[in-house]
Protein backbone atom coordinates (compact mmCIF):
# COMPACT_ATOMS: atom_id res chain seq x y z
CA UNK A 1 0.00 0.00 0.00
CA UNK A 2 1.24 3.48 -0.84
CA UNK A 3 0.97 6.46 1.42
CA UNK A 4 1.04 10.13 0.53
CA UNK A 5 4.62 11.07 -0.27
CA UNK A 6 5.72 7.53 -1.12
CA UNK A 7 7.53 7.16 -4.44
CA UNK A 8 5.53 5.31 -7.06
CA UNK A 9 6.85 2.11 -8.57
CA UNK A 10 8.05 2.45 -12.15
CA UNK A 11 5.15 0.54 -13.68
CA UNK A 12 4.58 0.06 -17.39
CA UNK A 13 1.67 2.03 -18.84
CA UNK A 14 -0.13 1.06 -22.04
CA UNK A 15 -1.59 4.12 -23.74
CA UNK A 16 -3.81 4.88 -26.67
CA UNK A 17 -1.99 5.03 -29.98
CA UNK A 18 -0.35 1.68 -29.19
CA UNK A 19 2.18 3.42 -26.96
CA UNK A 20 4.15 1.76 -24.17
CA UNK A 21 5.72 3.93 -21.49
CA UNK A 22 6.36 3.87 -17.76
CA UNK A 23 5.97 6.25 -14.88
CA UNK A 24 9.61 7.33 -15.02
CA UNK A 25 8.82 9.05 -18.34
CA UNK A 26 6.90 11.62 -16.28
CA UNK A 27 9.56 12.11 -13.60
CA UNK A 28 10.32 15.69 -12.68
CA UNK A 29 7.07 17.19 -13.90
CA UNK A 30 3.49 17.22 -12.73
CA UNK A 31 1.16 14.51 -13.95
CA UNK A 32 -2.62 14.62 -13.72
CA UNK A 33 -3.96 11.08 -13.76
CA UNK A 34 -7.72 11.13 -13.66
CA UNK A 35 -10.04 8.14 -13.48
CA UNK A 36 -13.52 7.79 -14.90
CA UNK A 37 -15.93 4.85 -14.77
CA UNK A 38 -16.65 4.17 -18.47
CA UNK A 39 -15.65 5.57 -21.85
CA UNK A 40 -18.26 7.31 -24.00
CA UNK A 41 -20.66 8.12 -21.17
CA UNK A 42 -21.93 11.70 -20.87
CA UNK A 43 -20.11 12.63 -17.65
CA UNK A 44 -16.83 11.05 -18.72
CA UNK A 45 -17.04 12.74 -22.10
CA UNK A 46 -17.58 16.14 -20.49
CA UNK A 47 -14.67 15.58 -18.12
CA UNK A 48 -12.34 14.74 -21.03
CA UNK A 49 -13.61 17.75 -23.00
CA UNK A 50 -12.81 20.00 -20.04
CA UNK A 51 -9.25 18.68 -19.82
CA UNK A 52 -8.82 19.18 -23.58
CA UNK A 53 -10.17 22.74 -23.33
CA UNK A 54 -7.61 23.48 -20.59
CA UNK A 55 -4.70 21.79 -22.42
CA UNK A 56 -2.82 25.08 -22.99
CA UNK A 57 -2.92 25.83 -19.27
CA UNK A 58 -1.52 22.39 -18.44
CA UNK A 59 1.14 22.79 -21.13
CA UNK A 60 2.19 26.13 -19.61
CA UNK A 61 2.82 24.25 -16.35
CA UNK A 62 4.66 21.44 -18.18
CA UNK A 63 1.98 19.13 -16.80
CA UNK A 64 0.96 15.91 -18.55
CA UNK A 65 -2.60 14.55 -18.49
CA UNK A 66 -3.65 10.90 -18.62
CA UNK A 67 -7.17 9.54 -18.33
CA UNK A 68 -7.91 5.99 -17.19
CA UNK A 69 -10.87 3.66 -16.91
CA UNK A 70 -11.51 -0.08 -16.85
CA UNK A 71 -12.30 -0.09 -20.57
CA UNK A 72 -9.86 -1.92 -22.83
CA UNK A 73 -7.40 0.03 -24.98
CA UNK A 74 -9.52 -0.36 -28.13
CA UNK A 75 -12.49 1.29 -26.40
CA UNK A 76 -10.17 3.99 -25.04
CA UNK A 77 -8.72 4.65 -28.50
CA UNK A 78 -12.22 4.94 -30.01
CA UNK A 79 -13.29 7.28 -27.21
CA UNK A 80 -10.23 9.50 -27.64
CA UNK A 81 -10.60 9.71 -31.42
CA UNK A 82 -14.37 10.31 -31.35
CA UNK A 83 -14.04 13.11 -28.80
CA UNK A 84 -10.78 14.59 -30.10
CA UNK A 85 -9.07 14.46 -26.73
CA UNK A 86 -5.63 16.10 -26.72
CA UNK A 87 -4.10 13.63 -24.25
CA UNK A 88 -3.69 9.88 -24.00
CA UNK A 89 -5.89 7.38 -22.24
CA UNK A 90 -4.89 4.26 -20.34
CA UNK A 91 -6.73 1.02 -19.65
CA UNK A 92 -6.62 0.44 -15.89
Amino acid sequence: MLNIGDPLPNIEILLTGDQHTNLSAYAGKPLVLYFYPKASTPGCTREGENFTAAQAEFDALNCAILGASRDDLKAQQNFKEKQGFSFDLNAD
